[in-house]
């Protein structure tokens, strides 16, 4: 059996990187060694496994078959060999998280600081990214995304308040031309927008007033595609910018931002850490998961926001 596993684990390695050169590397061992394991492989099942050039190696049709199966049962492994090792009083390992720039900014990092603080063998690997990353493709253990784009065969979990957004601008350019009086009037202002990655749209702001919701394509007087530029533009005096308010509020606070439209502020959905079923009790997705919890009960003035 174990010998069956090692040449199997061999076969797998080689029939993904199509490559014996690749496969010796990643595997530390010798192109000659693999030759004669994949050999003794498939004269032990009795069909030929990998097609073989000077330049090339592919599975065949079996050998194709074969990997489909192999994959999924050989990550499930590994998943599970993960599972113990963060069992222990010490818990080690790598998390990785797709989550865009906002929710990484206010929501994830002041959980993830936490828990590398407390857990200093678990490294933690976020990849900044608008788009909607299938995270089972990409291998993440979760993803962190507003709940209305959080896929519906995902667990998950609400770890924010709805996220309030605010319309503001600097003093000295509202004094100049003026405070819209409502949405509309935002087409006759200079407006600095984000252009969003998942279509290559510009961003279409949303107001809300006695239960009722409009949205404006405003004029970009300039386009960004993450958020942080936009608030420097915003204080720079450019124009008016549409931001979530932790963002905001410390600039408002100062006197050197001012909102405008107050009566006509949007919540967009709350973020939520989502995660594949069979994710659900992964120890180190836990220890973020508590932290995340931990976060979300506190008062939100006692949250860090950075």
């Amino acid at each position: 059996m174990k010998e069956n596993l090692n040449d199997l684990h061999t076969f797998m390695v080689v029939a993904q990187e199509r490559s014996f050169t690749r496969a010796a590397a990643k595997l530390r061992t010798s192109q000659s060694a693999i030759s004669q394991t994949l050999r003794n492989l498939e004269d032990r099942i009795g069909i030929k496994l990998l097609s073989r050039t000077t330049r090339s190696v592919a599975p065949t049709e079996a050998g194709e078959y074969l990997l489909n199966l192999l994959q999924p049962a050989i990550q499930e492994i590994e998943h599970g060999i993960n599972q113990i090792s963060a069992l222990k009083n010490d818990p080690a390992g790598t998390l990785r998280i797709s989550a865009d720039e906002y929710g990484i900014q206010s929501v994830l990092w002041p959980a993830v600081e936490k828990v590398i603080q407390q857990f200093p063998k678990v490294s933690v690997e976020i990849i900044s990214d608008y788009g909607l990353v299938d995270i089972v493709e990409g291998r993440f253990d979760a993803g962190l995304r507003r709940g209305g784009l959080v896929s519906k065969d995902m667990i998950a979990l609400q770890v924010s308040e709805p996220i309030q957004m605010l319309t503001v601008a600097t003093k000295e350019y509202l004094a100049r031309y003026g405070h819209p009086k409502q949405p509309k009037d935002l087409v006759e202002h200079q407006c600095i927008n984000l252009r969003l990655p998942t279509h290559g749209e510009l961003y279409r702001w949303q107001f809300t007033k006695q239960g009722k919701t409009q949205t404006v394509t405003v004029n970009a007087k300039v386009v960004f595609t993450t958020l942080s530029p936009v608030l420097q533009a915003a204080r720079s005096g450019i124009g008016i910018a549409y931001l979530p308010i932790d963002m905001v509020q410390p600039y408002i606070e100062s006197g050197e931002l001012e909102e405008t439209l107050k009566d006509w502020r949007h919540s967009y959905e709350p973020y939520h850490l989502y995660y594949p079923h069979r994710r659900e009790q992964a120890p180190l997705l836990n220890i973020l998961i508590n932290a995340l919890k931990e976060n979300f009960s506190k008062p939100y003035d006692d949250r860090k926001i950075n």
